[in-house]
């Protein structure tokens, strides 16, 4: 058998494998690439990968859908949580929060639960995308242990649209056995993609941190959509297309292969990448860059609502927030996990970084989301 031109070795499928059940793939993807299609209900009996196929009916239904980034959650929890209910988790992946509004907009996404960014939740409450959340709904969320420097945009007008799955930073992860020279800004990330790691550099399929990250390389800042600033930001874009590997927001499996030497790279990702290759390093741009905080919520459309509050709730549950944070690697807004977290968690500077090192750092701005601007900058870039 062969899939994408490649034969589906023993070792390439049980690469894929892992890559869905780390949420890093949508189940479509690993339907599609492992060649099972028709054989799906087959392989779904396997217990812990798609669920069991024999649920008990009630309130909650028997699956639901959640739309969240590459590599975020721990399995386990989605199979806990099935165990728990009988209900099946599908998770879908995106790369980027253009990409989840243009789903939503365009109606019927299934989504019974999804997972954006601080910067985009006004946007979202403003288009009647998402709705207020029922509080009661869900007692183990507790709004007096969460910090509010990270939290505060769940919230609109005295009323919950979202809250808070982790925070995190947008930095750089680089293979310190293949890259000698210093990496300590976003001017020398793009300065070495064109030098010492040509054709070796990820950057996100993303407009946020990809235009951002360009803009802060050039003195500007990450959130800019002046006309003149982001024509600078395109030009070095474009100048540096042909020395990249890949525009891709799923950048761990390349980096692992060492296909890939230097990505931009979320918290997370750099955490998990460092704990399972120790020579990926994680800095963050002394010139500036991204400090964010992601967030569930609950689309206006949804499917099954009762489940989406049913696993949200379970979310929120201090026990199972801490395993998701120590599979995850993204830092945790809620005083009550971090304090069931190890040491060896809440003393890592990837994760924990000191305040020295974020002060540079911006939010995303909800400007960018829909600035016709930066859509072009990026269109033009892929494009090119």
């Amino acid at each position: 058998m062969t899939t994408n031109d490649k034969p589906l070795t023993q070792d390439r499928f049980a690469d894929e494998l892992m890559r869905y059940k780390r949420g890093s793939v949508s189940r479509r993807h690993f339907l599609q690439v492992t060649g099972l299609g028709l054989a799906a209900a087959v392989v779904g009996r396997q217990t812990g990968l798609f669920g069991s196929p024999a649920y008990a009916a009630g309130d909650l239904g028997t699956q639901m859908s959640i739309a969240t980034w590459p590599n975020y959650h721990d399995p386990a929890t989605f199979e806990a949580f099935t165990a728990k209910t009988g209900v099946a988790v599908e998770v879908n992946v995106f790369g980027s929060n253009e990409e989840m509004l243009a789903k939503l907009q365009a109606g019927a996404s299934g989504w019974d639960l999804f997972v954006p960014t601080n910067y985009t939740i006004s946007t979202y409450q403003k288009l009647g995308l998402i709705d207020q959340l029922d509080l009661a709904k869900l007692p183990n969320f507790s709004p007096s242990t969460e910090n509010q420097r990270f939290t505060h945009e769940g919230a609109i007008d005295g009323k919950t649209y979202a809250v808070p799955k982790n925070w995190g930073t947008t930095g750089i992860a680089f293979n310190s056995a293949k890259i000698k020279s210093p990496v300590t800004s976003w001017k020398d990330f793009f300065d070495l993609a064109q030098s010492e790691a040509d054709g070796r550099v990820m950057v996100h399929d993303y407009q946020l941190t990809t235009i951002g990250s360009a803009l802060v390389a050039l003195g500007y800042g990450f959130n800019s959509i002046a006309a003149d600033e982001l024509a600078k930001a395109e030009e070095l874009l474009i100048k540096v297309k042909p020395h990249l590997f890949a525009i891709n927001s799923d950048y761990q499996p390349s980096m692992r292969a060492t296909d890939a030497w230097m990505t931009m790279c979320w918290t997370n990702d750099g955490a998990q990448l460092n704990r399972d290759v120790p020579e990926i390093k994680f800095v963050l741009g002394k010139d500036g860059g991204e400090i964010w905080c992601d967030f569930y919520a609950i689309p206006k459309d949804a499917p099954n609502k009762p489940a989406a509050y049913a696993l949200l709730d379970y979310l929120m549950t201090p026990d199972v927030a801490v395993k998701e944070h120590i599979f995850n690697g993204a830092p945790t807004t809620d005083s009550r996990v971090m304090a069931l977290l190890p040491k060896d968690v809440t003393s890592n500077l990837i994760v924990y970084p000191d305040e020295a090192s974020l002060t540079p750092l911006e939010f995303g701005a909800a400007v960018t989301l829909t600035d016709p601007g930066r859509a072009e900058v990026m269109a033009r870039f892929k494009s090119a």
